[in-house]
């Protein structure tokens, strides 16, 4: 087990939750149940499952849910993209999302290598 709050993985992520949340403010109101929704879980899934995984006994478990995680932060990539696509946020709200998503991705994926050479 891990404590999470000594996690900057988990820490970050949440820091990208809370900021993703804060961008979908002024999204229009036909897309608070549709893409704004689907953003906000794929945001709130990077935390919680690098939550789970922290939270279980044995290493191959948290290698699971922080591969759930770097799936999880790849759809929010995606649907942000879509998002400005569409012109629902600016590029200039985007990208420090972006940037920010793309060092959590870096960290997941650094974490999991750690994590598979001790499995292994």
């Amino acid at each position: 087990m891990h404590n999470i709050k000594k996690l900057k993985i988990w820490s970050d992520s949440i820091d990208l939750c809370v900021a993703v949340y804060k961008a979908l403010a002024n999204l229009p109101n036909d897309e608070k149940y549709g893409l704004s929704s689907q953003i906000k879980r794929a945001a709130v899934s990077i935390s919680s499952n690098i939550a789970e995984g922290a939270g279980r006994e044995r290493e191959k478990e948290f290698y699971y849910f922080l591969s759930i995680a770097y799936g999880s932060s790849y759809e929010l990539q995606t649907q942000l993209i879509i998002c400005e696509k569409l012109n629902f946020i600016s590029e200039e709200i985007n990208q420090p999302l972006l940037n920010k998503l793309d060092e959590v991705q870096k960290m997941i994926y650094a974490f999991k290598e750690n994590i598979n050479k001790k499995v292994i």
